[in-house]
């Protein structure tokens, strides 16, 4: 009787094992390491070249954000600051400390500090942090409690649904402009008093988000 079979199917079932087990180890490995607080935002603390502790340095000291991250106010970027403005204070204050190399070197080089960026808004995403900033949205609300951070970590998921819920309801968010770098501000009053407060700075302001993909995709 001829054989139903070809010599070759005797080796199928080995290729079929190794084929899965190739395809559940890649894909165990991906879902790993897409699932790192890097991907997943919320908890991600990177080290940085230089460590840098914001609770000292804005907590204690009351250095306002704006001193290094310039021009937050007026710019649609954030921008992170340059080794010389860590020299106004470093080149009299600690100069020769060995933390503060990278921050030396980067100074006399004209080569950035590679800091390791935490909060990045993907390419598809369009945000201005002068219309949030001057409309009474606290750095607190995106980035959390920096001012207490020793090592600062991506502290909201900053998602889409995060976004409109904080669209939807800006009244739970807004605060007076004057308020804005003040991380520790709460409405002394309370929520309820928070809500109707922020409902007047919306109706004086003209407050109206983009609740429409065209808002933050363009």
């Amino acid at each position: 009787m001829s054989k139903v079979f070809p010599k070759a199917a005797n080796a199928l079932p080995l290729k079929i094992v190794i084929f899965l087990g190739v395809f559940v180890t890649t894909g165990l490995a991906g879902i790993t390491y897409y699932i790192t607080p890097k991907y997943t935002r919320v908890g991600y603390e990177p080290i940085q070249p230089v460590p840098y502790d914001h609770s000292f340095h804005v907590g204690e000291l009351g250095m306002d954000c704006r001193y290094c991250h310039s021009k937050v106010d007026q710019s649609s970027h954030a921008n992170v600051p340059a080794s010389s403005t860590c020299m106004n204070c470093h080149s009299m204050i600690k100069p020769d400390s060995e933390l503060l190399e990278p921050v030396r070197a980067s100074y006399q080089s004209g080569e950035p500090v590679p800091w390791v960026r935490i909060h990045e808004v993907p390419d598809y995403v369009y945000f201005d942090h002068s219309v949030h900033v001057n409309r009474g949205i606290s750095c607190v609300e995106c980035h959390g409690q920096v001012n207490k951070m020793e090592v600062v970590s991506h502290a909201e998921p900053q998602s889409m649904s995060w976004c409109l819920d904080c669209h939807r309801h800006p009244e739970k968010k807004i605060r007076p402009v004057e308020h804005v770098f003040d991380l520790d501000w709460v409405h002394p009053g309370g929520e309820l008093a928070q809500i109707e407060m922020g409902k007047e700075l919306v109706n004086e302001w003209n407050v109206n988000p983009p609740q429409s993909c065209s808002g933050c995709h363009r």
